[in-house]
């Protein structure tokens, strides 16, 4: 239920990365005509995606699993989703751009990310995610296709499923990037932000969603498998 207009409230919108969502994106602004904007990118992300240069994925300086995410992310975005990876948040941030709104970047950055994640990593979770870079790269998209199906379906489940095979990878990767996320975007609402759009990642919209409900902060959430249905005419 949508909060009174009176009331402050956070409207979290879960995307997929590689799913193009320009268009429900922006019927998500004319419905809740935000005062503010936050995506889940960081600086250096946020700057290659705005600056229309073409977007090659992590030089070659990067670590071998950083590089092969980012290969198999641009190839399942061209496949699936018309666009390449970050296309929902560039959509969210140009149009606040556009709109003249405050445009606030709520991600960890990249090199910080790998460095939480390398260190302490088990042996075995850094081989599932060495065979899930490569898997992404040569897997039929039909069944990609298939995953974020599913995925959409029953999230809870699926997260549920990622903890029990990859409990560090889990908490790296969402729960403590959650959580910080979480932080910064109850600093935006201290600022005076009655409406703000945060666009996330929906694998991260429940656990924000927690953390913002235990600060106080009223929510409104947009999970993926709604959104996907706004992109019809």
């Amino acid at each position: 239920m949508e909060a009174p207009e009176s009331a402050p409230a956070v409207v979290l919108v879960g995307t997929a990365h590689v799913i193009d969502l320009a268009v429900p994106i922006g019927r998500i602004f004319e419905q809740y005509r935000p005062d503010a904007v936050a995506v889940e990118l960081d600086r250096a992300r946020a700057d290659a995606l705005l600056s229309g240069a073409p977007r090659s994925g992590p030089g070659a300086g990067a670590p071998l699993l950083l590089r092969l995410w980012g290969a198999a992310q641009r190839r399942l975005g061209a496949e699936i989703g018309g666009g390449a990876p970050g296309e929902e948040m560039k959509a969210a941030a140009v149009r606040a751009l556009t709109d003249r709104l405050p445009l606030y970047l709520i991600d960890d950055s990249v090199p910080e990310t790998m460095g939480h994640l390398m260190h302490g990593l088990p042996p075995k979770e850094r081989i599932q995610l060495l065979i899930g870079g490569l898997a992404g790269l040569v897997l039929p998209s039909r069944l990609v296709r298939q995953e974020v199906d599913r995925y959409a379906q029953a999230p809870r489940e699926y997260l549920a499923d990622l903890r029990e095979a990859s409990p560090q990878l889990a908490r790296v990767l969402i729960d403590d990037r959650n959580r910080r996320m979480a932080g910064r975007i109850a600093e935006i609402v201290a600022r005076g932000h009655r409406r703000p759009l945060i666009v996330v990642g929906d694998a991260h919209r429940p656990g924000i969603e927690a953390a913002l409900r235990a600060r106080g902060l009223t929510v409104i959430p947009i999970p993926f498998a709604e959104l996907e249905r706004l992109t019809g005419p």
